[in-house]
């Protein structure tokens, strides 16, 4: 198997699975619920390839209306205020912190069926289980000081940052840990900091 068929198969596999999201989106916008048939043409896509991706049309549904929500890059850092990595990624956390607030009930849900998914899944271990929709804000984030880090802290930076930033940390903090919403920001914010101050190292 050559490079490019091991890097653009799972590129092309996130691709279909955005669109399969973007589609519904844009469907639900005109105030009605799609079927799974009509999301999977208006993506350009087979029936059977929606249903790769996807195990009925709720599972869809609710993870569009995240796509929906989730902020974009462009618009977080459209003043171009700060260069300072810290201040961006706080930033980024504070919007998907309140989006994950906003959304909990249905992103528990959706992480739930993302792990039940992950089981016994080796007929389609190429499939994404779930859109990545931190990293390229992380990545935006980072972007104008990331000539401060090495390419591989860099690398590595972003994906420590994906542990702290996100649904799965909004579990930690109230379901293991038993913050309050005050708390869990204030921990989330030493840990940016901490582990920008680690990568410039």
């Amino acid at each position: 198997m050559t490079e490019a068929d091991t890097t653009g198969r799972p590129n092309q596999r996130r691709r279909t699975r955005k669109d399969l999201l973007q589609a519904a989106a844009r469907l639900m916008k005109q105030g009605r619920k799609p079927r799974l048939e009509e999301i999977a043409e208006e993506a350009l896509v087979s029936r059977a390839t929606a249903y790769r991706y996807f195990p009925d049309v709720d599972a869809l549904l609710v993870e569009a209306s995240f796509d929906i929500d989730t902020p974009e890059a462009g618009a977080l850092f459209r003043d171009g205020t700060t260069q300072d990595p810290v201040a961006r990624l706080e930033r980024v956390d504070s919007a998907l912190h309140e989006m994950i607030l906003a959304n909990e009930p249905a992103l528990r849900t959706m992480l739930a069926r993302s792990v039940e998914r992950g089981i016994g899944r080796d007929g389609d271990a190429g499939l994404p289980a779930r859109q990545n929709r931190r990293t390229p804000l992380i990545e935006a984030a980072l972007e104008p000081a990331r000539r401060q880090f090495r390419p591989a802290a860099l690398q590595t930076l972003t994906r420590a940052l994906a542990l702290v930033i996100g649904t799965e940390a909004m579990v930690v903090f109230k379901d293991v840990l038993q913050l309050d919403d005050a708390e869990a920001r204030k921990v989330k914010r030493w840990a940016i900091r901490a582990l920008v101050e680690a990568a410039r190292k």
